[in-house]
């Protein structure tokens, strides 16, 4: 989109009930509307690479509902995201069920063509698994990248079965595969039993910190997010969201969940607090439908991915404008208006 065109943005919900038509991401228009997008939300229909309860695979439909409710302007960054940039549906990349393989290659494929356009991804998954394509092909666009990983699990093990891509795999594969920057790893909100202290000699050996759910806990949002955009610096950066960081009692459904995680507040505060980075791409996954109550767990993902889309919008705009200060003052001035 041209900087004198205006984006098409949501439908009117003071005109037309929130539960009527077509549940788009924010009930905002699909790609084929606009021709073109700055951000694409994407869903990846796909839970084979999972280890436990399977679901998965309805988390961005159940997004996309939840999301209904969120409304064009967002308060705590001052900005009405949907007007700053033009934000769209893409859809879902369409998976083959039967062969991770090939599922992890379409979808490498399908991002790279979203990103060919100049757009940023915000995924909505879909299991874990999605992460190591979406990130192979942002990084073939931005060189090796800086990765903030919210979870209640590293996410760096070898293999389960034998399987190299499973949805507890895909950090490894990426820091083998050398598409991450390895100065600037960090894991937030990770919680709970291992399979032995081995788990996290190897996690730090690739370069990963970890700010656990207690850290979160004990030192607040506030702390915890400046110690983040200090590691990240002004590298390129891919937020990979991973909703059982968030507390069972914030996202019951979730296929594998852990106890003391984050509450959805601190999630989101942290996140306002990163909106000085340089963030070019997201995901949100793990998200399963069947193991939730009364929409708990799509709710606060489809917050957090209205908190990751904000952002990007708000650094569109500012680098169409040719003005940084929008997003360098952002955590100086505090997000909370």
């Amino acid at each position: 989109m041209s900087s004198n065109e205006t984006p098409r943005g949501p439908v009117d919900s003071s005109r037309i009930p929130r539960y009527a038509g077509p549940a788009t991401f924010a009930r905002l228009p699909r790609l084929d509307e606009v021709g073109r997008t700055d951000v694409a939300v994407v869903g990846v229909p796909f839970d084979s690479g999972v280890s436990y309860r399977p679901g998965a695979r309805f988390g961005g439909n159940a997004i996309r509902e939840a999301s209904r409710l969120l409304r064009p302007y967002n308060p705590a960054q001052d900005a009405s995201p949907f007007a700053l940039a033009q934000v769209a549906d893409a859809g879902d990349i369409a998976v083959n069920p039967f062969h991770i393989d090939e599922a992890v290659e379409t979808i490498e494929g399908a991002a790279d063509s979203l990103l060919g356009t100049g757009a940023r991804l915000m995924t909505l998954g879909g299991d874990h698994t999605i992460a190591l394509p979406l990130l192979r092909s942002v990084a073939k666009k931005h060189g090796p990248v800086a990765l903030l990983h919210f979870d209640a699990h590293l996410d760096t093990w070898d293999t389960y079965f034998g399987a190299e891509y499973t949805h507890g795999t895909p950090f490894r594969r990426a820091v083998e595969e050398g598409i991450l920057d390895t100065s600037a790893l960090s894991h937030v909100g990770i919680r709970g039993p291992l399979y032995g202290k081995q788990d996290l000699t190897d996690d730090e050996k690739m370069g990963f910190g970890i700010v656990t759910s207690a850290d979160v806990y004990r030192r607040g949002a506030d702390e915890v997010a400046d110690q983040l955009r200090q590691r990240i610096g002004d590298r390129p950066l891919y937020i990979s969201i991973d909703i059982d960081c968030l507390d069972p009692a914030h996202a019951p459904g979730t296929g594998t969940p852990e106890a003391g995680g984050l509450t959805s507040r601190e999630l989101l505060e942290i996140l306002r607090g990163l909106a000085s980075c340089n963030l070019v791409s997201a995901d949100l996954v793990e998200v399963a439908p069947a193991y939730d109550h009364a929409e708990i767990t799509s709710i606060a993902a489809s917050h957090t991915a209205y908190e990751l889309t904000t952002i990007m919008s708000r650094q569109i705009a500012a680098a169409r404008a040719g003005n940084t200060d929008d997003t360098d003052n952002a955590d100086k001035e505090g997000t909370a208006k």
